[in-house]
């Protein structure tokens, strides 16, 4: 399994420590300026609502996501492909095209993430924050 999601932060602390990479929702608001949205210190961490990938399964992760996941906005304003050690933020609209793209390739483990993503429209997009 690729994504992991915990009761508590004991329970993920329990599983794997912080060797995660995190999908997290931006609960910042939308007229949010993008130098905010993807600075140092605009998110929290380690959030109940957030899904987990553990370090070993990075490697899977981006094999079957890697191409989904390209053109996040990285903390330099630059975008790309995943950043697995730094910030990618996803805006509302780049969530939409994510989980067409998702829902119409079907990788590993696909249920788990669209879910979160469905879950998630209320929000300001989403961050991958790197390990």
């Amino acid at each position: 399994m690729i994504f992991h999601s915990f009761a508590n932060q004991e329970e993920r602390e329990n599983f794997g420590g912080t060797a995660f990479m995190e999908l997290q929702y931006c609960t910042l608001r939308p007229e949010t300026e993008i130098k905010k949205i993807v600075g140092v210190g605009a998110h929290g961490n380690w959030m109940d609502s957030s899904l987990y990938i553990y370090l070993d399964d990075i490697e899977s992760f981006c094999l079957n996501y890697g191409d989904i996941f390209y053109g996040g906005t990285y903390n330099n304003l630059h975008k790309g492909r995943l950043d697995i050690n730094g910030i990618n933020y996803y805006t509302p609209a780049q969530t939409k095209e994510i989980l067409l793209k998702i829902e119409g390739k079907k990788p590993l483990d696909y249920e788990v993430i669209s879910e979160w993503l469905k879950n998630g429209k209320q929000y300001n997009g989403f961050y991958v924050l790197g390990v």
